[in-house]
């Protein structure tokens, strides 16, 4: 990947960790990176870990769930793992809502949540 966000394949799974800030310029090479390595594999499933943000701002709530709406339109489910409480309520006072983009607790929750989604179809 080109970008400072390590994205790495685990068997069908996508796994991004972001450990540094999303800056504007960095969120959307973060997403071009998602979007280009979901084309040139099999992915069953995209896990993104934002155990390492300390703040989220509208753009970056904006890329995090636009990513996962496109993720979802090349047929990969997305789950957003490891959200902090404050970033929570910074989603809700902000008035998203994450809708297309699945959410668990921990890396070992959502990597669950993608291995019983197809047995639910």
């Amino acid at each position: 990947m080109t970008g400072p966000i390590p994205i790495l394949r685990v068997g069908r799974v996508l796994l991004a960790t972001i450990q540094t800030e999303l800056r504007d310029n960095v969120a959307n090479a973060f997403q071009q990176d998602v979007l280009l390595a979901l084309e040139r594999g099999a992915m069953a499933g995209l896990v993104i870990d934002i155990s390492g943000l300390e703040t989220v701002d509208t753009y970056v709530a904006r890329v995090l769930a636009d990513t996962g709406r496109m993720a979802k339109l090349m047929g990969v489910e997305t789950v957003l793992v490891g959200m902090r409480p404050e970033i929570a309520a910074t989603l809700v006072r902000m008035g998203y809502a994450m809708e297309g983009v699945q959410t668990a607790l921990n890396l070992q929750e959502g990597l669950a949540a993608l291995r019983k989604k197809p047995r639910e179809e």
